[in-house]
């Protein structure tokens, strides 16, 4: 009997033993499966961040291009004209802290008084005359600078500069340098919308001293010296970085690639408790949790089936505990894409019932447009063991409404504590619109909302690739007057009325763009009679002839057009200088009233110098 018992207990410990150790494995292999998705989701969280960040850095770069290129420079020593055509720029554009025009060997031809700008020699300037080297915008490392005179007096200030070649007839013969103070530019106005409890996100040159940053107080300084080697360590790619502070354990993911202009790094940083989160201390306590089962395996199998249970229920209500509030949507997928599990937050987010997502598929979710797409990604990630995807598509919610979300799948159908396809789902709908406000900034004029030069001409290139286009160019006569008398207020708010009217003049289809100060083009495809094109022209200067009432005041001007009958077979540049060449002869007729009343109509003298 004794020995029966012996065998009893032993038998006991040794299933206990079993069960831990299985316990242990998988727990610790769905551990595993959690770090995989949390890293490659950081790491898109992060790249995508840094993306969004070179657009902003690119975009102040081509607003300094846009200065360089519109202005004639005299580029002498001291010049007045060039003085005051910098310190203009300097009082509207976003580089508030200062400009300069330096040779092509970097000597200072002329540069803004207000605040002190950093030295010629100064190193940061470096990784800025390499990228001007390969034909690029150039952006410098963070400098230090004493913001007055008296050095011993002033605040140091930490200032990044941009640069683009001034050229002259095609070649670059200087360089133009607008300066803004990192505290107070574009981009640490962004990194501070970046801020979230528990991280630090920071970018940083390639010494690794610190620009923008969601902590304002560590602008200027440098990051940890193992931060700094993983920077210069890193050309093109990412790494997550640990290191200690004290007694602390920190982690970083470095994002370095060619998103981010000028060798800039970006870094968020957190302790490494807030980076694993609950996942791993529970992870502890189910581990320790077995351990003590191991302990009262003596007690026997009763106790032993009872302690299972109560840990079996346990981990379902630390599993529910840890996905009831996540802001992402968690869910598992069988192999043909049907849904095994859904957190809560999925059906939330979606405004479905609780529960009513178990068992549906997937892809009748997924916007009709991306639903091929989604259906390949799939069928190929179900082939590769711990294969991991990241797509970003639109899905449908209860109602029918389409949102973008980024997903990261994870073939997890060879782990037994899944077996199926893990899916992370977050919600990009206003990163998404941020890109896309961003695109139609970079398309459209500011002050009329209308098309500008450069989508212009991206239209009329695609409109003569198979039909006839019509150009009018339209010039305002008597704008300058406005301007003078009233201000440039009332000029842009006359501009702004100026475009509603172009606007009811034209048909779906056409398009009306504003290409200068008061010059406006409207491409109308399919016009091939003169006819039309002169009925055009005249709709159009009847339009602008009627007055204007512009804050209280009675304004009345008048518009010079020029047209030209583009072919498909035309240059769509040569149309459009054909199209200006025939406003400026009208122009030269006295404008648009003279010109219709006299006996060339404006049409036919824009014709002849077009053919001309």
């Amino acid at each position: 009997m004794r020995l029966r018992n012996w065998i009893a207990v032993v038998t006991s410990v040794l299933l206990l033993v079993t069960v831990g150790i299985v316990g242990v494995l998988v727990n610790r292999s769905a551990l595993r499966a959690a770090d995989t998705v949390h890293r490659t989701d950081t790491h898109a969280l992060a790249k995508n961040n840094a993306t969004l960040a070179g657009q902003m850095q690119l975009l102040s770069a081509k607003e300094l291009k846009a200065f360089a290129d519109a202005h004639s420079f005299d580029l002498g020593v001291g010049s007045e004209k060039d003085l005051k055509a910098l310190e203009g720029y300097v009082a509207k554009s976003g580089f508030r802290y200062g400009a300069a025009i330096t040779s092509l060997d970097g000597t200072v031809l002329n540069a803004t008084r207000t605040h002190v700008l950093p030295a010629p020699t100064d190193a940061g300037y470096e990784p800025m005359r390499k990228a001007l080297q390969s034909a690029k915008p150039g952006f410098s490392s963070v400098m230090l600078v004493k913001d007055s005179a008296d050095v011993s007096s002033g605040a140091t200030v930490a200032v990044m500069a941009y640069a683009v070649p001034i050229q002259v007839a095609g070649a670059p013969r200087a360089i133009l340098i607008g300066y803004t103070e990192i505290a107070s530019g574009t981009l640490q106005n962004y990194t501070v919308r970046l801020r979230a409890a528990g991280s630090l996100t920071t970018f940083v040159d390639s010494t690794g001293r610190v620009g923008p940053t969601s902590d304002a107080d560590k602008i200027g300084t440098v990051v940890h010296p193992t931060v700094v080697s993983a920077v210069q360590r890193i050309t093109n790619g990412f790494e997550f970085v640990e290191y200690r502070v004290g007694k602390t354990d920190m982690i970083s993911v470095v994002v370095r690639d060619e998103a981010l202009p000028g060798g800039w790094a970006y870094i968020r940083t957190q302790t490494m408790a807030s980076f694993d989160g609950p996942v791993h201390s529970r992870s502890q306590n189910i581990n320790l949790t077995l351990l003590a089962m191991l302990i009262i395996g003596a007690v026997g199998i009763s106790l032993l089936g009872y302690r299972t249970q109560v840990q079996r229920r346990r981990a379902d209500e630390r599993f529910q505990a840890l996905f009831q509030h996540a802001p992402d949507m968690v869910a598992v997928l069988d192999a043909e894409g049907r849904v095994a599990y859904s957190s809560p937050s999925a059906a939330s987010l979606l405004h479905f019932p609780a529960g009513s997502l178990q068992g549906s598929t997937v892809f009748a979710l997924v916007h009709a447009e991306d639903r091929p797409r989604m259906v390949e990604a799939f069928a190929k990630l179900v082939t590769e063991r711990d294969g991991v995807l990241r797509l970003q598509t639109r899905i449908l919610n209860a109602t029918g409404q389409a949102t973008w979300f980024d997903f990261t799948a994870s073939n997890q159908m060879h782990n037994p504590s899944l077996a199926g396809i893990v899916i992370n789902a977050r919600d990009i709908s206003e990163n998404r619109a941020f890109q896309e406000r961003l695109h139609h900034e970079a398309t459209h004029d500011a002050l009329t909302g209308l098309p500008n030069r450069r989508r212009m001409q991206d239209a009329l290139g695609s409109s003569l690739q198979g039909d006839a286009v019509a150009v009018f160019f339209v010039d305002l006569d008597g704008f300058k007057p406005v301007n003078d008398a009233h201000g440039h207020e009332a000029g842009d708010e006359l501009l702004r009325q100026v475009a509603d009217r172009l606007s009811t003049c034209v048909r779906e289809g056409d398009v009306l763009a504003r290409v200068g100060g008061d010059e406006f083009v409207v491409l109308m495809p399919g016009i091939t009679l003169q006819s039309d094109a002169d009925a055009m022209s005249s709709r159009v200067r009847t339009a602008i002839e009627r007055p204007f009432l512009v804050f209280g005041n009675e304004v009345t001007i008048g518009a010079s057009v020029g047209v030209h009958l583009a072919t498909p077979s035309d240059d769509p540049d040569q149309a459009l200088r054909a199209a200006d060449h025939a406003m400026y002869a009208v122009k030269h007729l006295g404008g648009g009233r003279r010109a219709a009343n006299d006996q060339h109509e404006p049409a036919r003298v824009g014709r002849h110098r077009a053919e001309a």
